[in-house]
């Protein structure tokens, strides 16, 4: 195993830690969280869709930043 792959698995602990304690104590202020303009629902009797296509744009944008903030300091 290289260095590297230790840096990447400490990186990704602390990320998940800081995940968890931001839904930790501020899950009542994510509600918009999958209610964005853009996210699609389907409801009817028997069947429910969900398709969080903003969401996971906005997520993925958002760890692409922190991703690429993580490379530069290491």
């Amino acid at each position: 195993m290289d260095q590297n792959v230790g840096k990447y698995l400490i990186g990704i602990g602390i990320l998940v830690v800081v995940a968890g304690l931001l839904i930790y104590f501020f899950h009542d202020k994510l509600g918009w969280i999958g209610r964005l303009p853009g996210d699609i629902r389907i409801e009817k009797e028997r069947t429910k869709v969900y398709i969080p296509i903003t969401t996971m744009l906005l997520l993925s944008l958002i760890l692409t930043l922190v991703i690429n903030i993580f490379r530069k300091l290491f």
